[in-house]
């Protein structure tokens, strides 16, 4: 069931393709809030910092998940 959800195509591509990219996109993106507070440009709030965070997390659990069910 996971892997038909999985593998499910959008644009030719596989979903868990798609997820992979946003999850590597919101890491990105995270790492970035964190060093621009870091050396001191603001302009993002340190508390997007953690709700990106737990997004990546979110989305990393989610694209291991549907990855690892079409071996199972």
């Amino acid at each position: 069931m996971l892997a038909k959800i999985a593998y499910f195509l959008i644009l030719g591509k596989p979903l868990v393709f798609y997820l992979g990219i946003f999850t590597l996109a919101s890491l990105l993106s995270t790492a970035a809030i964190g060093f621009l507070n870091m050396k001191g440009i603001h302009k993002i709030p340190l508390k997007w910092h953690f709700r990106m965070a737990g997004i990546t997390v979110a989305s990393a659990l989610l694209h291991g998940v549907l990855a690892i069910s079409a071996y199972f």
